[in-house]
């Protein structure tokens, strides 16, 4: 049963990470950000920051990966916000 979770928790993690990270991507090769709010990434990695505190207090290993990586995410989400930014 544990086996079974973890696999539901570890492949949703990846399909969050793909479809985010496909954004992200879409908006560097483009090198636009049009509407896309800077806020996104901010709230994003708030989020993040704090799950990944809730998941180390209980002990939940998937949550603490999946929320350290998509803390990195919207860091390099904000990056590239404001890189866009800077280019128009």
């Amino acid at each position: 049963m544990q086996f079974a979770t973890a696999i539901i928790g570890w492949g949703s993690a990846a399909i969050l990470f793909a479809t985010l990270l496909s954004q992200i991507v879409t908006q560097w090769r483009d090198r636009t950000s049009k509407g896309v709010s800077p806020w996104l990434f901010v709230g994003q990695l708030a989020a993040s920051l704090g799950f990944v505190a809730y998941s180390v207090r209980t002990d939940n290993m998937v949550f603490v990966a999946t929320n350290s990586i998509l803390a990195c995410v919207a860091l390099f989400g904000q990056y590239t916000y404001f890189r866009n930014r800077r280019g128009h």
